[in-house]
């Protein structure tokens, strides 16, 4: 890709595992890969345990809101990665869909939210090498 690639996280509430996806991937990509997140049906605020397992790695999400997913977002992303938000995203011709089947950690305390965020965290090193070598 010649212009900066765009990257949408989405999952049901933006609350958790697209919260935890979007600062790793902003942090690892220093501003060379555009990064939002989303969600079906967005909570009122971060996930507590999310927040906490990202703290431990010194990332700070506790200021993001969670938001609507929009067409729009859809529109302007090259890769969509859905984390268990089922068939509710929109699908354009173009796009790079990824699905990352993760424990939801909604309700779950730091301990078992770590696993998920170590495996958000291996992925997403992963696509940000992919990302950075096309």
């Amino acid at each position: 890709m010649s212009r900066t690639p765009e990257v949408l996280f989405v999952c049901v509430h933006n609350a958790g595992r697209s919260q935890m996806a979007a600062a790793l991937l902003q942090h690892y990509a220093l501003g060379r890969v555009a990064v939002r997140s989303a969600g079906s049906e967005p909570a009122d605020k971060v996930n507590p345990a999310a927040a906490e397992a990202l703290a431990e790695w010194g990332l700070d999400i506790t200021a993001e809101v969670p938001t609507k997913l929009s067409t729009e977002d859809v529109e302007a992303s090259d890769v969509v990665i859905t984390m268990g938000c089922g068939d509710t995203c929109p699908i354009f011709p173009g796009k790079r869909y990824l699905d990352w089947p993760l424990d939801d950690p909604a309700g779950q305390g730091v301990d078992a939210v770590r696993p998920i965020r170590d495996e958000i965290d291996r992925r997403v090193r992963t696509l940000l090498a992919e990302l950075l070598d096309a």
